[in-house]
C-alpha cells in the first residue's frame, strides 16, 4: 500500500478504513467480524483508522481498542477520532458541543475507550456555531502541547471557518463527504486546502455504498431516511450508477473500484476512508488503489455525475442544519 501525507507531516496509508458501520447505522453488526476486518486492513497496509466518540455511543472506539489490543505490531497504526456530536434519545435530541470544557472531557473519554495515550488526529466532528472556532481550536492546541493529540482536524467546515481555525493552530486535515455524487467541496474548499497545505479526508467516497454493485439496504439501515435513497430520487440516482457500472465493466473492474479510483485521482492531497465491516469489500477497496484512470476517463465521470444530475440532499433537513455552510 502506497502512502500519502496529510498536512505537513502526517503520513498515512493511501486509503483509510472508516469504522462507523461496525457499530451503527448500516444494519446488523458483528463485533468479531469487525475485529477481523480491522486486522485484515492492518495486515494489508491500511493502517489509517477513522472513528468518533458518538459512533455507537462509544462502542466504536472500544471496538478499535479491542482490535489493537489483540494485534501485534501496532506501532504504525494511525488513529483518528472526533468529538462534538452529542447523541440524544433520538435524532431530534442530539446537539453539537465545541466548548473548551467538552473538548477536554471528550478527549479523556476517547483515550480511555481506545486504550491509547494520545490520538494521532483529533477532529471537530461538527462546528458548534454557538462557540467561536478560535476557542475550540485553542483548547485542542493545548491538547497538542499536553501530548494528548498530535494533529488537529475539522469536519464539514466552511471555508471561513477553516481559515480562522488554521490561524489558531495548523489544521492537518479537513474531513467532509466527497464522492462522485457529493462534490460540493470542489469549487472552493479543495483549492483552498491545496493552497494552505491542509489534507483532505473524504468520508463516504462510495456514496454510502450506493456507488457499488448490488447495493441493498439491511434492516434498521439509516440510509432509508436519507433523501437521496428515497422514492423518485433513488430511481433517478440509480440510473447514474447503472451507467457507472457499464463503464466499470468495460474496464474489467468493479463499480466501487472505479468510484474510489476517481476520488484517489483527484489529488495526492486526498486520503479517502471508505467504510466497511466486511473483508470482501475491503479487498475491493484495496485493489482500487491500483486502478489507473486517464484524463479522458476522469472527465467522462465528471460529466456523468455533474452535481445537477444528483437528486436529493445528503441528509434530511435537521442534519443539514448541522453543516457549517
Amino acid at each position: 500500500m502506497r502512502k500519502r501525507v496529510l498536512g505537513s507531516n502526517l503520513e498515512v496509508s493511501e486509503i483509510g478504513l472508516g469504522c462507523m458501520g461496525m457499530s451503527q447505522s448500516y444494519g446488523a453488526t458483528d463485533e468479531q467480524e469487525a475485529i477481523n476486518t480491522i486486522h485484515y486492513a492492518l495486515d494489508n497496509g491500511v493502517y489509517f483508522l477513522d472513528t468518533a466518540d458518538m459512533y455507537g455511543n462509544g462502542h466504536n472506539e472500544e471496538l478499535i481498542g479491542k482490535a489493537l489490543a489483540s494485534y501485534k505490531g501496532t506501532e504504525e497504526v494511525i488513529i483518528a477520532s472526533k468529538f462534538g456530536i452529542v447523541n440524544g434519545d433520538d435524532i431530534t435530541k442530539r446537539y453539537i458541543d465545541g466548548s473548551p470544557e467538552y473538548v477536554r472531557s471528550a478527549i479523556d473519554k476517547s483515550l480511555k475507550r481506545l486504550n491509547l495515550e494520545y490520538l494521532d488526529l483529533y477532529y471537530i466532528h461538527r462546528v458548534d456555531k454557538t462557540v467561536p472556532i478560535e476557542e475550540t481550536v485553542g483548547t485542542m492546541s493545548d491538547l497538542v502541547r499536553e501530548g494528548k493529540i498530535r494533529h488537529i482536524g475539522i469536519c464539514e467546515a466552511s471555508l471561513e471557518t477553516i481559515e480562522r481555525a488554521n490561524k489558531v493552530h495548523p489544521i492537518t486535515a479537513v474531513q467532509s463527504e466527497y464522492s462522485l455524487w457529493s462534490r460540493d467541496v470542489e469549487a472552493a474548499i479543495l483549492p483552498k486546502l491545496q493552497e494552505l497545505g491542509i489534507g483532505f479526508v473524504p468520508y463516504s467516497p462510495l456514496g454510502r455504498g450506493f456507488l457499488t454493485t448490488g447495493f441493498q439496504f439491511e434492516e434498521q439501515d439509516m440510509r432509508r431516511f436519507l433523501p437521496r435513497f428515497q422514492d423518485q430520487n433513488l430511481l433517478n440516482n440509480q440510473k447514474l450508477v447503472n451507467q457507472l457500472t457499464k463503464i466499470a465493466e468495460a474496464m474489467n473492474i468493479k463499480t466501487a473500484q472505479l468510484a474510489l479510483a476517481w476520488v484517489l485521482h483527484k489529488s495526492e492531497n486526498i486520503v479517502p476512508i471508505p467504510g466497511t465491516k466486511k473483508i470482501s469489500h475491503l479487498t475491493d477497496n484495496i485493489e482500487a488503489t491500483d486502478v489507473l484512470l486517464n484524463t479522458e476517463q476522469i472527465s467522462e465521470l465528471d460529466r456523468l455525475f455533474d452535481s445537477a444530475a444528483i437528486q436529493g440532499t445528503r441528509y434530511p433537513g435537521i442534519l443539514m442544519e448541522e453543516i457549517d455552510a
